[in-house]
């Protein structure tokens, strides 16, 4: 059968869970140890990934939900995100050389464009563009074409003073690290500039005060969430994978960006406050609300979110940006409880919200409910999983 029409087989893989429970039972045990083997990492990494590669061999199909996508959009986009950082702590190199392949498929079948074509300005149909740079740079920089579209659209950005197009704090993530990319790809520092200022309206002035709260040092996920708008229990509405993925961001930004450039103790501060506000509202099941600071709304697990908060916080710890007595914990309890409760032994990821933009969206989440894309959800939990895996407590 065509690899692009599995997505209508999602029921039956589930169906036969019971037949591949015993490829689960190592990562289960690891709930109650005080510190994570990397071969259990591994083990649940590479379980979700060959479950979602099996379900899409053709890397170029087109995606059908509601309606048929190109599969350079974001969703996908955010997955490769997570395959290509996985790729970089994989140690079997014939497992690396599939990712590489796959990746590389998913790139030629797209001829490097970006969705909506090189005169968009969508952080959403840039998102692509990390991954096209990333391939980039695996493949020795050598082939700049994989640049092209999108250096062409950012650039046709830089020849206007428009900076208000970051809207909603996804297009952080979605946009933010590919300006600095492409910064580094052409030694042009204008990329850096440009960056900062659209993250600086996004962050001050965007809906009249900027979407970022700097006494709780949590996102506001657009102008519709500003005060006085509140959630049930009369606090701020802060989506938890919308500030993942400002804090996502923030990591992949600090990655690339050079210490020495005027903006990088703008991003710094910023991802540490993040990371402190955090910490303190992890739910003791190991798993972040999808309303921050209303557990009494949507009480349940979620898998994106805290994924990405594990993602940040691992990648703090493992560049001496965190203090590790401090956040490890968190870091354990987090992991711990998405393989235990998300991954299913066929490797198929449950209590995954679906796209949306606030906590009721896509709601009531479940272990065996399928969102409307399972891509990003995995890209989420392949980038936690690829600095987890780097933390020298584990074993």
């Amino acid at each position: 059968m065509n690899g692009c029409r599995y997505i209508f087989l999602r029921g039956s893989f589930r169906k036969k869970k019971y037949l591949t429970f015993v490829l689960l039972i190592g990562i289960l045990n690891v709930s109650g140890q005080q510190h994570l083997e990397k071969s259990t990492i591994l083990k649940s990494m590479r379980l979700a990934n060959n479950y979602f590669m099996n379900l899409w061999p053709d890397a170029g199909c087109t995606i059908t939900t509601n309606k048929t996508r190109q599969s350079h959009i974001w969703t996908r986009s955010v997955y490769y995100e997570g395959l290509l950082s996985f790729l970089a702590i994989e140690p079997d190199k014939t497992q690396k050389e599939k990712y590489l392949d796959y990746a590389l498929s998913w790139g030629n079948k797209h001829q490097w464009g970006i969705n909506g074509g090189t005169k968009s300005r969508n952080a959403d149909n840039h998102c692509a563009g990390q991954d096209y740079y990333d391939l980039y740079v695996l493949t020795g920089k050598k082939n700049t074409y994989m640049l092209d579209s999108i250096k062409c659209s950012l650039d046709k950005m830089l020849l206007t003073e428009k900076i208000d197009d970051w809207s909603w704090i996804d297009a952080i993530q979605m946009d933010l690290p590919i300006w600095v990319s492409m910064g580094l790809a052409f030694n042009d520092t204008n990329y850096f500039h440009r960056a900062n200022l659209m993250y600086d309206y996004t962050k001050n002035v965007q809906g009249g005060n900027g979407l970022y709260n700097s006494k709780e040092h949590l996102w506001w996920r657009d102008k519709d969430f500003l005060p006085p708008y509140k959630e049930p229990n009369g606090a701020n509405c802060y989506w938890s994978r919308g500030n993942g993925w400002v804090a996502a961001a923030l990591v992949r930004v600090l990655k690339r960006l050079p210490k020495s450039d005027s903006h990088y103790t703008t991003y710094l501060k910023d991802y540490k406050d993040m990371c402190n506000a955090l910490l303190p509202l992890q739910k003791q099941d190991g798993f972040w609300n999808v309303s921050l600071v209303d557990t009494t709304s949507f009480p349940s697990k979620e898998l994106t979110g805290t994924s990405l908060f594990t993602y940040a916080f691992a990648y703090g710890i493992n560049h001496h940006l965190l203090d590790e007595k401090e956040f490890s914990p968190a870091i354990n309890k987090a992991w711990n409880a998405m393989v235990k409760d998300c991954v299913h032994p066929n490797g198929f990821l449950g209590w995954v919200q679906g796209t949306g933009k606030e906590p009721k969206d896509g709601q009531p989440l479940g272990y065996d409910k399928v969102p409307d894309f399972e891509d990003y959800g995995l890209g989420c939990f392949l980038l936690a999983g690829s600095e987890v895996y780097k933390l020298k407590s584990t074993k």
